[in-house]
């Protein structure tokens, strides 16, 4: 369950991250992105291809996957979020089961028993359908026998 920031230090940084996310998520920054590895490129003569010109992309690139790696689950962790509330509110207030609310908390094995659960119950559903639209059919030739 999502925990409120109230300190100015943790707002801080969801203001940060969530700029951040926007920000790299942009083709400028893709641009941005290409262009650093084309000018590391064009450099390679320059520094005659040495291992300290290998070092600077290698690492350059290693601080960023790992910097990404994080606003990324972040990203994820907040539209996850926001959808879970989104799926309770349709759930509460549709003609889904209200107890279904809040199942992101059980365990896996809670889930698969849930799931298995679900899936039981909607093939009951549709052989039931499927027996009213048979007998529906066997109505209506009944009807038309009698009335002839």
């Amino acid at each position: 369950m999502a925990r409120k920031n109230n300190n100015k230090l943790g707002l801080l940084l969801e203001r940060f991250s969530y700029k951040a996310t926007t920000a790299t998520g942009t083709s400028l920054a893709f641009v941005l992105a290409v262009t650093v590895v084309v000018v590391w490129l064009i450099s390679g003569p320059f520094f005659n291809f040495s291992d300290t010109w290998q070092l600077v992309i290698n690492t350059g690139t290693t601080i960023v996957t790992f910097l990404m790696v994080f606003l990324i689950q972040n990203s994820q962790n907040r539209d996850s979020a926001a959808i879970q509330v989104k799926l309770d509110e349709l759930i509460r207030v549709g003609a889904a089961h209200n107890s279904l609310v809040g199942i992101e908390h059980l365990t896996d094995e809670e889930l698969e028993d849930l799931r298995t659960k679900c899936e039981a119950r909607a093939k009951a559903e549709k052989v039931g359908e499927e027996s009213v639209k048979e007998t529906g059919k066997k109505a209506r030739k009944a009807a038309v026998k009698a009335a002839s």
